[in-house]
């Protein structure tokens, strides 16, 4: 897998994408992740990237030209599965989402800032627009590394044991259950007897009860008639 992502800010992905498990999934070469610099593609003196709205008000937009001197450059070597803005008004990123995504071979991120992109950018270029919350930050940079460590820890391999990211929260429209390490005792407070007992489907069933009883208690609109809970 690919990933593209077109920033006015590459530093802030520096660190996210050279640690952990995005680090070694890029030297397994199990993804490549390539950060681009908008500015490196305007024909405008001092490298600039955004102008004033055309409607007044505060804040700067992203111009369409330097954009789209990006990205079709970058659809002119490879074609790409998604080409996706972090907006806040987007779709809600979800692990639905992040499975779908994880199994392209190409995408592309453009990363909002300051008061958005020139609407063109979005009526033209963008396939799909996603957000990871209902709040606004300084700039999507933030939102594309979220999406990217989201994305790349499903790819096989970028997880020493596979089956760890299908028992995630979310996987099932569920929470996790509790879990539990050494020492079965701590000041008093003890692991659940059923982790300690050995029976495997007696586990596996207290770990859905959990998991359905902690979805029902947190994150209630996560359940669905698919769950049939």
């Amino acid at each position: 897998m690919r990933i593209d992502i077109l920033t006015v800010l590459p530093e802030l992905l520096e660190s996210p994408f050279n640690h952990s498990i995005i680090k070694r999934a890029q030297q397994k070469g199990l993804v490549t992740l390539c950060v681009h610099n908008i500015r490196d593609y305007t024909t405008y003196k001092h490298r600039q990237v955004d102008d004033y709205a055309f409607s007044g008000g505060a804040g700067m937009v992203l111009m369409i030209e330097p954009i789209a001197n990006a990205i079709v450059k970058l659809k002119s070597e490879r074609n790409y599965d998604e080409i996706i803005y972090t907006s806040p008004d987007g779709e809600k990123f979800n692990q639905k989402t992040a499975n779908t995504l994880s199994i392209q071979e190409n995408l592309l991120i453009l990363c909002g800032h300051y008061k958005g992109v020139d609407h063109r950018v979005r009526e033209h270029f963008i396939t799909r627009e996603l957000s990871i919350g209902d709040y606004v930050l300084t700039g999507g940079e933030l939102a594309a590394a979220v999406i990217t460590d989201c994305i790349v820890r499903l790819i096989p391999g970028a997880i020493s044991d596979e089956q760890s990211a299908l028992t995630d929260s979310f996987q099932d429209n569920l929470l996790a259950p509790p879990v539990y390490t050494r020492p079965a005792e701590y000041n008093g407070w003890k692991v659940p007897d059923i982790l300690l007992s050995g029976n495997t489907d007696e586990i596996e069933k207290w770990m859905m009860e959990q998991s359905i009883e902690r979805t029902k208690k947190f994150r209630p609109d996560l359940l669905n008639e698919e769950n049939d809970l």
